[in-house]
Parts: C-alpha cells; structure tokens; sequence
C-alpha cells in the first residue's frame, strides 16, 4: 500500500502539526531571509531540527555567521575538497537521508536554489513524507516541481522602510533643484518594482477543474490546495496579494465570490466560481 504524505498545514490552520527538519544550503541561501524564512516554516509545523551547511571561514558565508546563534540554528562546516566541486550538497544530502531514516519527522524544509536537490525531493516524497522547498526565482523547474510546497524567498525578505516626509531631516537652506532622472531610465526602474503579471488563465482553467456541484461554486480553501498540488511554486505574494482571497477578490470581472458560514460553527468561508459573461 502507498504511503500516503500528512496535509500540508495552511497559514491560517489553528495549530501546526507537522514536525519539520530544516536544512539550510549556504552556498545558495541568503541571510537576510532567516526572519521571514523562520517565521514562514512556522506556519507550516514545528521545526524540530535547523540545520545549515557550508564553509563557514569562507567570506561567502560571513553573512550566516551574524544570524546563526540568534536563531538557533546548527551549523555544519565542510570545506572544499578541490575547486568546483560542491561538497556542502553532499553533506546536506546524508544528513537527510540519516534524518529520514529516524522516522521522527513528518517533512522536510530544502532551502536552496540548486537543482541538485531535486532527487532527495523526490525520495523523500517516495517516504510518504512532506517537501517544503525555499529557493530564489532562477530555483529550476526540476527542484521546484519535486516539491510539495515551493516559496520564492524573494517573498520572505525583509522590505527596507520608506523615509516619509515627516520623518526626513529639515534642510538648513534652500535645495538647488536637480534635473529629474530621464522618462527612459524612470520607466526602467518602475517595470523592475513592477510584480509579475497575474497568471490569470492558469487560474481560471485550475478552476474549471475543481468545480464540484452544478452551479460551479468552489470552496477557496480546497481551490488553494489543488493550485498547490499543479504548480507548487504558486504564491499569491509574486503577485502584491498577502492571501488567495485578496487576489481573487481582484478578479471581479472574471469570478463571482460568496461568503457562507460554516455549518455548526460561526466560522464563514469563501467560494468562488467563474463568470459565464464578463460583467
């Protein structure tokens, strides 16, 4: 008989369940993330075991030096045998595979962007066992596919706090005005801070797909595991929404919502189905 994986924990669950070990590729993870990296694992389980591996006297690594005890987080030194050659994966991979075959543990936390992690993905998975992924953007689609859950670590960085008018220092004297950037390079910089565009297709053709009664109404929640379970890398923060139910909200033209409570609880959840005619 298949081992069948534990449910994924949401966000917005009560209380997370899953028991998770967290291992932690230096060589292609940032510092700045383990706040938002830390804080978004919690949502999914408790991470048992945090674990980070790479050449910690190497320059490279200084960033994670500053934030390890701060976290609690363990780490596990390899040096380079020989130039090119990544032992640090190498390592990483025992550890999980000795970690695996403890059987303490309901999944595991990969946080990298290299694809050389896409067969322990996979054999983990085989185990009956839940793969959370963290990597960048450039993370191949290998890697990100192997997983249950992928998240974009660009969502999970801190965002630098913007000086108001109010808070900026008064000038002693008058400012000389400067010549303004050119429309080209202002253009540039906006299309840079611009999120990417919302795959709505993908989103409306997923739908037509979980419609489970006559009249087309979907329960969000279980739309959201199915988005998860055909592009595990789906996350509505790419796209400048917190949550699912922000962003089809903003879908009015493409989607009828409707709140309904829950029956036996005060809870209310929401539904969603597609428009026959745009309004």
């Amino acid at each position: 008989m298949a081992v069948v994986p534990k449910s994924i924990a949401r966000p917005d669950a009560d209380e997370p369940t899953l028991k998770l070990a967290v291992l932690i590729d230096a060589d292609n993870a940032q510092a700045s993330i383990i706040e938002g990296l830390l804080a978004e694992i919690a949502t999914f389980g408790e991470a048992t075991v945090k674990r980070i591996y790479g050449d910690f006297t190497a320059t490279a690594s200084a960033q994670w030096k500053k934030v390890l005890q701060t976290h609690a987080i363990k780490p596990v030194q390899q040096f380079a045998y020989t130039t090119g050659k990544n032992a640090t994966d190498s390592t990483l991979i025992i550890d999980a595979m000795d970690l695996l075959y403890t059987r303490r543990f309901d999944g595991f936390c990969l946080v990298s962007s290299d694809s050389d992690f896409t067969g322990l993905a996979l054999r983990i998975r085989e185990e009956g066992l839940t793969v959370l992924g963290f990597g960048e953007q450039k993370t191949p689609d290998a890697f990100r596919n192997a997983c249950h859950k992928f998240i974009f670590t660009e969502v999970l960085r801190p965002v630098a706090p913007q000086k108001t008018a109010a808070s900026a220092p008064q000038a002693v004297a008058p400012q000389i005005p400067q010549p303004s950037a050119s429309p080209a390079s202002d253009a540039s910089v906006s299309q840079k801070a611009l999120p990417p565009a919302l795959p709505k297709k993908f989103i409306l053709n997923a739908l037509g797909s979980t419609q489970n009664d006559d009249a087309g109404w979907v329960n969000l929640g279980a739309f959201g595991n199915y988005l998860t379970k055909i592009k595990p890398d789906f996350d509505p923060r790419l796209y400048g929404f917190k949550k699912l139910s922000e962003l089809v909200k903003s879908m009015g033209n493409d989607l009828d919502i409707e709140e309904r409570k829950t029956a036996g609880t005060g809870a209310k959840a929401l539904y969603i189905r597609r428009r026959t005619t745009a309004s």
